[in-house]
């Protein structure tokens, strides 16, 4: 079983995912470069990233199931603003830099959002984009992230990310499936097999290099787009089990990115720690938060 959650990307950089990674009982990661609203960003340590090179030797830690995610201020799908859309552009080809430095070979995106053009057109941009951004040698694979079609957003069906994929064609691009982005565009994730069924007649399983392990608040259907803790949503424990578990996916990593818990109003506490065990023990315990909440 593969799987981790979204971990911070602090003063201790990738040794310091590591730690907190390990700290969950994890054997899968995530996180950012940076601030995912900004273009701040530190230079890569050389240091730091030898360091993080061993501690993930000595955990057995495989870099296979490192994930890096890239900001959402990245929009290749509007070119209204060409200034704006080559930002777009270079930055993600600097992400994927910081991402080839630190020896991580797949970086989750966002495919865009069409603002003030049609969903066509939107798609258009965004493969013109990532021709341009491919040509770059690289050995970093670009995951397009299913969304959920909240207000603008590409990528909310399984044939929009089909269009994507076949028109850029190149064995860099795979996909990143959001079981909360799924649920919400409309695929009944109870059903997976059968979403993985058209998944694979119209894109390929083998093009599946992640999941976002998540689960709902929202109804079927919704294009809402809002993460509920593991077994708390809409989408409910059985099924995201069945999708962890899934043996066609089982080589990929699980990354949860459910939310924090409000302990009092000013402390918030990660929950990756627990609802990792549970998914490992495989049953749904509704207390399994007890003891953060100290309820």
């Amino acid at each position: 079983m593969i799987i981790g959650s979204h971990v911070s990307f602090g003063e201790k950089q990738l040794l310091g995912s590591l730690e907190e990674a390990i700290s969950y009982n994890a054997n899968a990661l995530m996180f950012y470069t940076g601030a995912p609203q900004n273009t701040i960003r530190k230079p890569i340590s050389d240091k730091l990233l030898d360091d993080a090179i061993n501690y993930a030797k000595e955990n057995n830690f495989d870099f296979n199931n490192i994930v890096c995610h890239a900001p959402y201020i990245i929009n290749l799908a509007n070119k209204s603003q060409a200034d704006k859309w080559d930002f777009s552009i270079n930055f993600l080809i600097n992400e994927i830099k910081r991402c080839e430095k630190l020896g991580v070979n797949k970086i989750v995106l966002h495919p865009g959002s069409s603002v003030g053009i049609t969903q066509e057109e939107g798609l258009d941009n965004i493969i013109e984009a990532l021709k341009i951004i491919l040509e770059n040698d690289t050995s970093v694979n670009i995951l397009l992230e299913t969304m959920a079609g909240k207000g603008n957003e590409c990528g909310r069906t399984i044939d929009q990310i089909a269009y994507i994929i076949n028109n850029v064609n190149s064995n860099l691009l795979k996909v990143c499936v959001d079981t909360c982005h799924i649920n919400d565009a409309g695929y009944n994730v109870n059903e997976f097999d059968q979403y993985l069924e058209e998944f694979d007649q119209k894109i390929g399983i083998d093009k599946i290099y992640c999941i976002h392990l998540n689960d709902s608040k929202n109804i079927l259907g919704s294009h809402k787009d809002r993460h509920e803790n593991i077994g708390f949503g809409e989408i409910g424990f059985e099924a995201l089990y069945k999708v962890l578990t899934n043996k066609k996916l089982e080589n990929i990593p699980k990354i949860l990115e459910t939310p924090y818990l409000a302990v009092t109003d000013k402390i918030k506490k990660a929950p990756y720690k627990e609802e990792i065990a549970m998914l490992r023990k495989g049953t749904f315990d509704k207390d399994v938060f007890k003891d953060i909440l100290n309820i």
